[in-house]
């Protein structure tokens, strides 16, 4: 995937681009790098003439060192939305001028704006239930978790990680209540899981590890480790959840000290291409949220992927989330004994 990715228009804009800055530098993780080099780095090195240089680390480290640095230092980042929302609040990132992203336009509605003027996501992925079929009864419902036949089957991620923030959520609409407002109620329904878990996990790997031991038969899971987990366990799904999985977006923003603006702003609306999309999507590197990608049902099925699977995702409230979530971290150390 070298040149063709490019229409002309966007070339004649790189070009122009480049004559004012030799250099993007880019924070992201570092995943999957020899297909995103050829699928990102050496096209676009290709077209604007400039060179890519890179920051790598977890979402945590990269944030953490921006901010030290006052925005300064890097061009565009890559973070999950729960980062991302965090740099929104500290003044972090510049907002964008929508009009420099036409592609944006070609995005599921979730994808284009997540955060309120900020950057969009370039990828989208899933929190739900997965579970063993040999072991236990079909799962079809977040409330699911709190059934007697699951006691001591259940692995829940500690609070700390993407997904537990997510069970109180949960936890919350169980009670009929807004866990963002009511937490006393919330965490009664916390207490009345904590029978159903066999042991909090803190990474992917961790809790893999439980599932394939046989220590856990449930689990909350993102949908990447799926593939991973029926490796261990052929017999393990992904529950079909009549209330809806969760969204995770990754997102791309441009800090409020970035040196090459412009050429930041073509980098971004590059990523969110239908051909750069459609690339990565079909290598198993992320997930599409252009409307144009077409895959394969075995394509699909490692991703979520269509507009009906689009429309049956929730959202997090990550601004109303970092308000409450000190409290909540020690609510659930307290509940599980951590």
């Amino acid at each position: 995937m070298k040149f063709a990715l490019m229409t002309a228009s966007c070339v004649a804009a790189l070009v122009t681009t480049s004559a004012q800055a030799e250099t993007l530098t880019i924070s992201w993780w570092g995943y999957n790098g020899e297909k995103l080099h050829a699928n990102i780095v050496e096209p676009f090195q290709e077209i604007c003439g400039c060179e890519l240089v890179f920051e790598t680390g977890n979402n945590a480290d990269r944030l953490g060192k921006l901010q030290a640095r006052g925005g300064k230092g890097v061009d565009v980042i890559y973070l999950t939305d729960s980062y991302s929302q965090l740099g929104v609040e500290a003044g972090t990132f510049m907002e964008l001028d929508r009009s420099r992203l036409p592609n944006i336009e070609n995005l599921y509605e979730m994808a284009q704006d997540p955060q309120g003027g900020f950057g969009p996501a370039y990828s989208v992925g899933r929190v739900g239930i997965v579970y063993d079929t040999a072991a236990v009864e079909p799962i079809t419902s977040w409330g699911d978790l709190w059934r007697e036949d699951l006691k001591g089957a259940v692995t829940l991620p500690g609070i700390t990680t993407t997904a537990g923030p997510m069970v109180v959520v949960q936890a919350g609409k169980r009670a009929g209540v807004d866990a963002y407002k009511d937490a006393d109620a919330t965490f009664e329904q916390i207490e009345a899981l904590k029978p159903s878990s066999a042991k909090n996990y803190n990474t992917g790997s961790e809790m893999v590890n439980l599932i394939s031991t046989g220590e856990a038969s449930v689990a909350i899971a993102q949908d990447f480790t799926l593939s991973s987990l029926q490796k261990a366990v052929p017999t393990m799904v992904w529950a079909d959840l009549d209330d809806g999985d969760i969204a995770t977006l990754n997102t791309v923003n441009i800090p409020v000290a970035a040196k090459n603006v412009d050429l930041a702003y073509e980098f971004i609306n590059f990523v969110l291409s239908k051909e750069v999309q459609q690339v990565n999507a079909e290598q198993g590197v992320d997930a599409p949220v252009h409307t144009g990608v077409v895959l394969t049902p075995e394509q699909a099925s490692v991703w979520t992927y269509g507009p009906e699977a689009i429309a049956k995702l929730n959202q997090m409230d990550y601004a109303m989330m970092n308000a409450v979530k000190l409290d909540w971290i020690d609510r659930w150390n307290e509940t599980f004994g951590l």
